[in-house]
């Protein structure tokens, strides 16, 4: 583009904003936009910023009261548990992403693999249900719906005015004017999306790298260009403003309110998943099988038995240098972690599954698309639960085991097995309290920064794709514009 086009390109936006300062619903809608996105802002950071604070006493809280039990029977802490918290990412402020469904922590104990607590979502309101105010919601969702209000008449007003052929008749080439009104439209981007950026850059102070910022900022500005784009072409395919509103309308409820319903839809019926109780039902009967490391005599431990004789070459069980109990229960714990595990990987595998399905849906939708990128990029994804499943059942079965060993080296079998005969000998069965120091801090970090921007890289790509095929449109259509 030549000096001479660009300065027409400024000249064709400078006319626009006067046309907007001019109009009340213009200037009204520009206020209502940058006041919820910097409101939502402060608001979200706030809560999050109490949220990590919150958890991270309620973890140091929780391990602490872990190591001050007084002394007790091993396998008692092993059923008395412990709770591992997940902290927000810094990023987080911006998209808590699925957090908000999934939950934040969980509670840990023998023989079992229990679920996140504490979602927000599950605590709220039918009403939060349709989408809480934070700052990823006003962008993706209501900051295209503010711009359609603003530039929906970009082209089709000067048409229906009139004005129109005299412009291109004083030697304004279409394209020229398309891109003046197109740049007027971007600052607006530019207004709303600061707060954002600015918020993004904050996050820099908590930790957060340059790489995923950047990613975060640059993906919402692709996102806000692509729906600039989308007005400028209906502006140009319309010739009265109310054609090009009702299009426009009906273009954002397809793409932004309807089309991530039915991408969600579609992955639940393309990998459909067993319910939670026909699931725990599978479980109980693959536990059964496994036998009960409660019982000693359980025939499911037999070969075990045998092999424990051969290993410390002992007639019997009373013989062994070690507490069978406790072997017992080492032995169960890992036969039904086993168990856990597999039911555990088989359901995130088709989350994931249904995850990739509805991702695809960004190819149809950019709203689709932005969700995706945003969550990854912050560290709020179904990957990212997922590694936070898996490093709380590792710390599960650390402290279970480590409990379990316990159990075998410094508690006599003759002491177990007669620890209900009095109140002395259940006294003799315990161990000391400094055996609780086994269990390890936990603290819950999201991937790296590279990783994220990795895995949000098809996203980016969808959006691009949607720029490319937009502009090609409004040029096909700006070599047409009468």
């Amino acid at each position: 583009m030549s000096i001479n086009n660009f300065s027409k390109v400024v000249i064709v936006a400078k006319d626009e904003w006067r046309y907007w300062l001019r109009s009340k619903l213009a200037m009204s809608v520009l206020a209502i936009g940058l006041l919820l996105t910097l409101s939502s802002v402060i608001v979200t950071a706030i809560t999050m910023h109490e949220l990590s604070h919150t958890r991270h006493e309620l973890q140091t809280t929780a391990e602490q009261r872990f190591v001050d039990q007084p002394d007790r029977h091993p396998h008692r802490m092993v059923h008395y548990g412990h709770y591992a918290f997940r902290t927000p990412s810094a990023l987080s402020t911006l998209d808590p992403g699925i957090d908000a469904y999934t939950g934040n922590s969980i509670f840990l104990e023998g023989h079992r693999q229990n679920s996140a607590m504490f979602a927000d979502q599950r605590q709220g309101t039918a009403l939060t249900k349709l989408g809480s105010l934070t700052p990823a919601f006003i962008v993706q969702t209501l900051a295209p719906l503010l711009l359609i209000l603003i530039g929906y008449s970009s082209i089709s007003r000067e048409r229906e005015s009139q004005t129109l052929t005299y412009l291109l008749a004083q030697g304004t080439a279409g394209i020229t004017l398309i891109a003046g009104k197109g740049l007027a439209l971007l600052s607006v981007v530019g207004l709303i999306i600061t707060p954002l950026a600015v918020s993004a850059f904050f996050t820099l102070a908590s930790g957060e790298s340059i790489v995923a910022v950047a990613s975060f900022v640059v993906g919402y500005a692709l996102y806000l260009m692509v729906w600039v784009l989308v007005i400028l072409l209906a502006s140009c395919v319309f010739s009265k403003n109310s054609g090009s509103f009702t299009a426009l309308a009906f273009a954002w409820i397809l793409l932004c309110i309807v089309m991530p319903r039915v991408a969600s839809t579609s992955a639940s019926t393309a990998v459909p998943s067993a319910g939670k109780i026909e699931t725990d039902f599978e479980v109980k009967a693959e536990l059964r099988k496994q036998g009960d490391g409660h019982n000693s005599n359980d025939p499911a431990f037999k070969q075990f038995k045998q092999s424990l004789l051969k290993k410390y070459n002992v007639q019997s069980m009373e013989e062994l240098p070690v507490n069978l109990r406790g072997l017992l229960a080492s032995e169960s714990e890992a036969k039904q972690a086993q168990v856990l595990n597999k039911f555990a990987e088989q359901r995130m595998q088709a989350e994931l599954e249904q995850t990739q399905v509805s991702r695809w849906f960004g190819w149809l939708s950019p709203m689709v698309a932005i969700r995706t990128l945003s969550m990854t990029v912050v560290g709020t994804s179904i990957e990212t639960h997922h590694r936070f499943l898996r490093e709380t059942e590792q710390l599960r079965y650390d402290f279970v085991q480590g409990l379990n060993k316990i159990h075998t080296e410094e508690l006599d079998y003759k002491d177990d097995m007669n620890r209900n005969a009095s109140a002395d000998a259940s006294n003799k069965a315990r161990v000391s309290a400094e055996n609780w120091k086994l269990l390890n801090n936990f603290s819950f970090t999201v991937d790296s920064a590279t990783v994220r921007a990795k895995r949000s890289m098809p996203a980016f790509l969808q959006l691009i794709l949607w720029i490319v095929v937009l502009v090609g449109g409004i040029k096909f259509v700006g070599k047409r514009l009468i």
